[in-house]
C-alpha cells in the first residue's frame, strides 16, 4: 500500500515538474513580440496580385501596421496586417516602377498601448516580367549632321529605358574623337570640337564622314547601339587668320608712313631745286633787261654795258642747269609714291574684315598682300624714310591744301 502511495505522488510530481518546464519556456518563447510569418524576400509578376497576411505572436487587436519606403501601389491593413498590392502593367510604363529593382521595405507592429512593445523589420519586393521591353538610346540629335572645321558638336546620350535599363554606355569612333565630357551613363552629354586640321589637304571633296557609335548595355548584357554620321567640312581657321590678316594691316599701315615720310624728302627737295632755278631766271631777265635799259643811253660806256648785259643773262641759263637742273625725276617719284600712299589706303578702308567670321578674309589677305609687294618692288629705289618719323606731322604734310593742290591733276 505505502509503495502505491508512493508511486502515485512519485507521478503527481514529475507531471507538475514538466507542466512547470512547459509553461516556462512558453513563456520565454512568447515574451517579445515578433512577427510569425515574414518573408523577407518577395518577387512578383507584372500584372500579378500580392494579399499576404502577416501574423504576429499577439493579439492584433492591440496593434497597430506601418510600412516606410513603399513603392507605389503596396499597402498594408493598420489593423489586420494584410500587405496588398496589384502590380499594374502602367506602374512600370509611367517610370513609377522599375524591373528588375530590389526595394528594400520597412515594416513595423506598435502596440497601441505601450510604445515600448513594437517589431521594426524590413522585406525586399522585386518585380520581374516575361514580356521584355528593349531599352534604347535616344540621342538629342539627328542620325546624319553636316558641320564645319571649328564648330562644336554636342548633344545629350537620353535612354528610353524598357524592362531592363542601360547601365553603361561606350563610346567608338572610325575617327580619334574624343569627348570633352565622359560618356558613361544615360543623361551625359557628348562635347566635340572639330579641329581646323581635321581635314587634310588630300581629302577627297575636302570632307570627311564621322561615325560615332554609342554602345548602351544592360546588366543581361543586352545591347543598343545608336550611330550619329556627321559629315565634316572644309573650313577656314578663323583665330588664325584673323592675326594674319591684322600683322598684315599694321605691316602696310607702317609701310604707308614710310612712304609718307620719303614722300615728304622728295618734295622738299623740288622745292629746294625750283626756288633757286627760279632765282636763275629772274637774275637772267633782270640781267637782259638791265642791258636794254644800259643800251638807251646817251653815255658810250653805259651803251657799251648794255651790249654786254645780254650775254651775261644768256650765260646764266647753262649755270641754272647745272646748278639746278630739271627735277622731272623727283617729280616723278613723288607723283609715283602720293599715288600708291593713296592706293594703300584706299585698299585698306575697301578691305576691313566684316566681323569674326568673315568668309571673304582670304580674298582681303591676299588682295592687300599682292599689292604691298607690288608697291615695294615698284618703289624699291625711293628714299629712305627717316629714322623716326612723326605720324601725326607727316599726315598734316601730306594733306596739307598746298601739298594736295600741286599733285592735283588738271583738267585739259
Amino acid at each position: 500500500m505505502r509503495r502505491l502511495i508512493f508511486l502515485f505522488c512519485f507521478s503527481l510530481f514529475i507531471n507538475f515538474c514538466n507542466a512547470q518546464i512547459k509553461d516556462s519556456v512558453l513563456l520565454h518563447t512568447d515574451s517579445s513580440l515578433r512577427i510569425k510569418n515574414l518573408e523577407p524576400y518577395i518577387t512578383l509578376h507584372v500584372d500579378s496580385l500580392l494579399n499576404y497576411n502577416l501574423e504576429i505572436n499577439r493579439d492584433t487587436a492591440h496593434y497597430y501596421w506601418f510600412l516606410k519606403n513603399s513603392p507605389v501601389g503596396l499597402k498594408i491593413g493598420k489593423k489586420t496586417g494584410l500587405l496588398t498590392f496589384k502590380a499594374d502593367k502602367s506602374y512600370f510604363l509611367s517610370g513609377k516602377l522599375k524591373y528588375d529593382y530590389e526595394y528594400k521595405i520597412s515594416l513595423s507592429v506598435q502596440n497601441l498601448d505601450n510604445p515600448e512593445d513594437r517589431v521594426d523589420t524590413s522585406f525586399t519586393l522585386l518585380f520581374f516580367n516575361t514580356e521584355i521591353i528593349v531599352s534604347k538610346l535616344n540621342p538629342t540629335i539627328t542620325n546624319k549632321l553636316t558641320v564645319d572645321e571649328g564648330d562644336t558638336v554636342n548633344f545629350k546620350i537620353q535612354c528610353d529605358n524598357g524592362s531592363f535599363p542601360i547601365d553603361e554606355i561606350s563610346f567608338v569612333s572610325n575617327y580619334a574623337v574624343k569627348s570633352l565630357t565622359p560618356i558613361r551613363k544615360c543623361d551625359d552629354e557628348f562635347t566635340w570640337v572639330i579641329p581646323f586640321d581635321f581635314i587634310k589637304p588630300g581629302d577627297k571633296d575636302k570632307q570627311k564622314k564621322v561615325y560615332l557609335n554609342f554602345i548602351g548595355s544592360t546588366k543581361s548584357k543586352t545591347r543598343d547601339t545608336a550611330i550619329i554620321e556627321l559629315t565634316v567640312r572644309d573650313n577656314i581657321n578663323y583665330p588664325q587668320q584673323i592675326e594674319e590678316f591684322l600683322a598684315l594691316q599694321a605691316e602696310t599701315e607702317k609701310y604707308i608712313t614710310e612712304l609718307k615720310s620719303s614722300f615728304r624728302i622728295v618734295d622738299k627737295r623740288i622745292k629746294k631745286n625750283k626756288q633757286t632755278r627760279t632765282t636763275f631766271d629772274l637774275s637772267s631777265a633782270t640781267t637782259a633787261l638791265g642791258g636794254t635799259v644800259f643800251s638807251s643811253m646817251p653815255n658810250k660806256s653805259q651803251q657799251t654795258v648794255g651790249k654786254i648785259l645780254p650775254s651775261v643773262g644768256v650765260a646764266l641759263v647753262p649755270v641754272k642747269e647745272a646748278t639746278a637742273p630739271n627735277s622731272s625725276y623727283e617729280q616723278n617719284s613723288a607723283t609715283s609714291i602720293r599715288n600708291s600712299i593713296k592706293r594703300l589706303e584706299y585698299l585698306l578702308s575697301e578691305n576691313k574684315l566684316v566681323g569674326e567670321r568673315d568668309p571673304d578674309i582670304l580674298v582681303k589677305t591676299n588682295r592687300i598682300k599682292d599689292e604691298l609687294k607690288q608697291t615695294r618692288i615698284q618703289l624699291i629705289d625711293i628714299p629712305m624714310p627717316e629714322a623716326a618719323p612723326n605720324e601725326k606731322e607727316l599726315d598734316d604734310y601730306f594733306n596739307d591744301p598746298k601739298v594736295n593742290k600741286k599733285y592735283k591733276m588738271r583738267r585739259p
